[in-house]
C-alpha cells in the first residue's frame, strides 16, 4: 500500500470515527443537566423567556435545564463565558441582539466574536422597545417629553440595561434634537427601579419588563419603537409616527460554543421548534407581549449577520461611540 492511499484510509477512518462519535453523541444527548446562561439580570425580558423556555426545553430533553444569569459589560461577562464553554452541548446561552448583533459596535473590546465563537441553534421571538417615564414628570405625550427636553437641555435623563434600551434612546435624541443625560446600568429592570423612583426621567424598557409596570401605574408609557402599534399595548402609539422611519426590534435566540458538534445542535433545535410551537408556550410569551418567530440553525446564521451589519449602521447614525 503506498503513502498516499494509506494517509487518505486513515483520514477516512478518522472521519468515521468522529461520525460515530458525533452520532453517539446526539443519541445520548443529554445524559444530565443543562446549564443556559443569560446575559442580563433576573426579571428581564431576556431572562423571563429563557425561563419559561428552559422549562418546556427541559421537557424535551428528559433533563433539568437551568437559568443561569450572568450580568454585566452590555451581555459581555455572559457571552465570554458562553464562548468559552465546552462545546458538548451542556452550555448553552440564550441571549438577544446586544451580545450578538450590537456590542461589537458598542465595545471595542467585547472580548468574543458573535459569530466565530458561536454556533445558532434557533430564534424564537421579536419584541419592540417601550418608551416609559415616570408619572410625576409633567409629560403626557412623546412630544411633551421632547418640548421638556428642549427647554431644558441636558436636565433631564434616560436610563439603559441592554443595547436594545440604549441604541433607541440614543437614536430618539438624535431624530428629535434633544440632549438628554444617558445613565447605564447593568440590567433592565435597575434602571427600570430609578425611573420609577424619579432618580431617572425615562427609559427604554423591553416591552416584557416594562408592560407591568405600565399597567400598574408606576411609569406612563409615550412610545413604542414599532413600526406599528403592538397587540398587547395598541393604544401606545409608534414612535414612527411622529419620526419617521423610526424602528427597532429586539429578538431572542439560542446558541451554543462553536464546535459543538451537528447530532447535538439538530437535537436541540428540533427540541426549541417543539418549545417554541407548543400551544401552552406560545401563549405565555404573546402575552408577555412577543410575537413568536422560530427560525432554523441555518436561518439564525444568515439572520445574525445581517442583523450584525444592521445595528452597526443604526448604531453609527445615532452617533453612539465604542466605549
Amino acid at each position: 500500500m503506498t503513502k498516499n492511499i494509506r494517509m487518505g484510509a486513515y483520514a477516512l477512518g478518522l472521519l468515521a470515527a468522529f461520525g460515530a462519535t458525533g452520532a453517539m453523541a446526539a443519541d445520548s444527548y443529554p445524559h444530565r443537566p443543562v446549564t443556559v446562561l443569560v446575559p442580563f439580570g433576573p426579571g428581564s425580558g431576556v431572562d423571563t423567556t429563557a425561563r419559561i423556555v428552559g422549562e418546556a426545553l427541559s421537557r424535551e430533553l428528559g433533563q433539568p435545564v437551568v437559568i443561569e444569569n450572568r450580568a454585566g459589560a452590555q451581555g459581555a461577562i455572559a457571552a465570554q463565558a458562553a464562548a468559552r464553554a465546552a462545546a458538548d452541548g451542556y452550555t448553552l446561552f440564550f441571549t438577544t441582539q446586544t451580545t450578538q448583533a450590537a456590542n461589537p459596535a458598542l465595545m471595542k473590546k467585547p472580548g468574543y466574536d458573535p459569530i466565530k465563537d458561536f454556533a445558532p441553534v434557533g430564534r424564537v421571538a421579536y419584541t419592540p422597545a417601550l418608551l416609559v417615564a415616570n408619572p410625576a414628570l409633567p409629560v403626557r405625550t412623546l412630544a411633551d417629553l421632547v418640548k421638556l427636553a428642549k427647554a431644558q437641555p441636558g436636565k433631564l435623563s434616560y436610563a439603559s440595561g441592554s443595547a436594545g434600551t440604549l441604541v433607541p434612546g440614543a437614536m430618539l435624541t438624535t431624530a428629535a434634537g434633544i440632549q438628554m443625560l444617558h445613565v447605564p446600568y447593568k440590567s433592565i429592570p435597575l434602571g427600570l427601579n430609578d425611573v420609577m423612583a424619579g432618580h431617572v426621567s425615562a427609559m427604554f424598557t423591553d416591552i416584557v419588563t416594562g408592560t407591568q409596570q405600565v399597567k400598574a401605574g408606576k411609569v406612563r408609557a409615550l412610545g413604542i419603537s414599532s413600526a406599528k402599534p403592538w397587540p398587547l399595548l395598541p393604544e401606545v402609539p409608534p414612535i414612527a409616527e411622529q419620526y419617521p422611519g423610526f424602528e427597532l426590534l429586539a429578538w431572542y435566540a439560542l446558541y451554543v460554543p462553536a464546535g459543538t458538534p451537528a447530532p447535538v445542535i439538530e437535537r436541540l433545535s428540533q427540541a426549541l421548534e417543539k418549545t417554541t410551537r407548543d400551544p401552552a408556550v406560545r401563549e405565555r410569551l404573546v402575552g408577555l407581549g412577543l410575537e413568536m418567530s422560530y427560525s432554523t440553525p441555518a436561518e439564525l446564521a444568515v439572520f445574525g449577520r445581517d442583523e450584525l451589519e444592521k445595528w452597526s449602521r443604526v448604531i453609527q447614525a445615532a452617533g453612539i461611540e465604542k466605549e
